[in-house]
């Protein structure tokens, strides 16, 4: 179905910041009748990336996420302003959060995050050829980062230590793609 079912009648801007906006659609919902529809929007893209070495390893990103209040453990990820390029986005990520270069980027995936409530994109990169610098998170980031075999990776992503929608899906598709 290309055409959307459901009618705006009337839209309100409840929430904003800097990162998203949460605005309230009076609807008539895809049935006929009428409803409220809460849409969060995102002011960036999110950005993954599975950075893999000749040897087989994965680096991990660990951190405190407030709003699951838990530890995760993610693979490098962030957010890329919407009028620069995904890629320069993944390698100042990459770079950011792991000290990482890569010399080969390959996009691997795109998914809608949420899609039940927000417009989150995500676009996720295999990055390989790396090199080894220092990291520089952000001001307000406190990151751990373990290195792993990419094995390792996909074992806690099976076991369930690893959560994150992104980290999931790109460790899964990369699995897929080296046939593991």
């Amino acid at each position: 179905m290309e055409e959307s079912p459901w009618k705006t009648t009337a839209s309100q801007n409840k929430y904003e910041n800097r990162w998203i906006s949460v605005t309230e659609h009076s609807v008539v919902h895809q049935t006929g009748g009428p409803g409220i529809y809460g849409v969060v929007h995102f002011k960036h893209l999110a950005i993954g990336i599975v950075p893999i070495d000749e040897q087989g390893f994965t680096w991990l990103v660990g951190q405190y996420r407030y709003p699951l209040s838990a530890y995760s453990w993610e693979i490098p990820e962030g957010g890329g302003a919407l009028d620069i390029p995904p890629i320069e986005s993944a390698q100042r990520e990459l770079k950011e959060e792991t000290g990482i270069e890569a010399a080969h980027w390959q996009e691997i995936l795109q998914m809608h995050l949420s899609n039940s409530a927000t417009d989150e994109r995500a676009i996720v990169y295999l990055a390989t050829g790396l090199s080894m610098g220092a990291s520089k998170p952000e001001d307000d980031e406190t990151l751990e980062v373990k290195k792993v075999k990419f094995e390792e990776a996909l074992a806690m992503v099976l076991r369930g230590e690893i959560t994150d929608a992104i980290s999931v899906a790109a460790l899964l598709k990369v699995a897929r793609m080296r046939g593991t």
